[in-house]
């Protein structure tokens, strides 16, 4: 018989995010991003056999790239892997069973995309960076959770109680969240959550963070608690800054009971659609010659939070992190521009403006495989 905890570890297993092993130092200034190409209109429409369609590409990197897909006893199961210089796809391949138009879930790339949504409305001027955090829980007289700022909860230092991946795995505030008694008010559960440091003074990589942002979103587009109406807002606002501009046609965000999107872990799309993402984010905002997304909002993610310098705003750096903490990225051997959105299991948007760079990497890798994967995503860069 499969009892509840066991139930509650499996779907725990298919989320918590695992992370590399190796951290050393690197420092410079973010580089410039080259001038906007309209990305997409080479993209074949149907199904790809990346060999025949795409450029040629030196053998010895194609070697790098199709050695994702072969050497699956050391890194996992590979579904799509694509690579953008320029703005083109210069490779794209599919595991058995997977194509152009299959969505693929995010898990915590999520993130990302949510701070692009929340930059939105900061450059909007309906939120604010550096003020307070509109969350009605908070603000009664005495709260020592009414001091945390919007940008406090995108360095992941909002000083709130909070357990990614518990022992035994059940026991993570996240699962908890996601599958157990907070699934069906998942910002309610991150939101009632106490104050154990200060803001801004501790870095807590939390999932249920990006819930409380999904929240603020969808209470600052409407003032309407209903799910459905939050729901609506939402995908229309998603819809017209994001997807539509960019041709991210397939990018599925997905709701609790409450109507709250679960902006840490829960987001469908392709892989083209996932480059289209990383693609925007290597030119700053800038789609098609047309900005939709400020300057300084991009200079805030990718900046190195105060609290974690391999940490921006909701996004990872390849940067040094504190000393005894592990490294998301391989900032001893890569450009220090470089920066990605990486989700449990493996799936990565990895980006490399002064390489010209996006990778999108999506499958099934376990926590053991992470360094050889990280080793081959590495050298795959490197050789470009």
């Amino acid at each position: 018989m499969i009892t509840k905890k066991a139930m509650l570890a499996s779907a725990a297993l298919a989320l918590l995010s695992a992370w590399p092993l190796t951290q050393a130092a690197v420092q410079g200034a973010i580089a410039p991003a080259a001038p906007a190409p309209r990305f997409g209109a080479s993209l074949p429409s149907g199904p790809v056999d990346a060999r025949q369609l795409l450029p040629a590409l030196d053998p010895a990197i194609r070697a790098k790239a199709d050695a994702l897909f072969t050497d699956a006893d050391a890194v996992g199961e590979t579904r799509a892997l694509l690579v953008l210089r320029d703005g083109e796809p210069v490779y794209e391949r599919y595991g058995a069973g997977f194509g152009p138009h299959s969505k693929l879930i995010s898990w915590s790339m999520a993130k990302s995309i949510t701070a692009v949504l929340i930059g939105f409305l900061v450059s909007d001027g309906q939120l604010s960076l550096d003020g307070p955090a509109p969350v009605a829980a908070w603000q009664r007289t005495g709260d020592p959770r009414g001091a945390i700022a919007l940008k406090n909860l995108l360095h992941m230092s909002s000083g709130l109680e909070h357990v990614e991946e518990g022992e035994p795995v059940w026991a993570g505030d996240t699962v908890a969240m996601l599958f157990g008694g907070g699934a069906e008010d998942m910002a309610g559960f991150a939101e009632a959550k106490p104050a154990v440091a200060r803001p801004g003074e501790l870095f807590n990589y939390s999932s249920a963070t990006s819930v409380i942002l999904a929240d603020i979103l969808a209470n600052t587009l409407t003032p309407a608690r209903g799910p459905e109406a939050r729901r609506e807002a939402v995908r229309e606002f998603i819809a017209g800054r994001l997807t539509e501009p960019l041709g991210m046609t397939s990018l599925t965000p997905e709701f609790d009971a409450r109507g709250t999107m679960i902006g840490g872990s829960i987001m469908h799309a392709t892989a083209r659609d996932y480059a289209k993402f990383g693609e925007f984010l290597r030119n700053h905002g800038v789609v098609n010659g047309q900005r939709l997304l400020p300057e300084s909002w991009m200079r805030f993610m990718l900046t190195p939070s105060p609290t974690d310098g391999g940490y921006g705003g909701h996004i990872w750096l390849n940067r040094a992190r504190p000393a005894g903490v592990s490294a998301a990225l391989w900032p001893d051997r890569g450009p220090n521009d470089l920066f990605a959105c990486i989700g449990h299991q493996g799936q990565y948007i990895i980006v490399s403006p002064s390489q010209r760079l996006t990778i999108v990497r999506l499958g099934i890798t376990k926590d053991d495989q992470f360094p050889q994967l990280r080793r081959h995503l590495a050298e795959l860069q490197a050789a470009f």
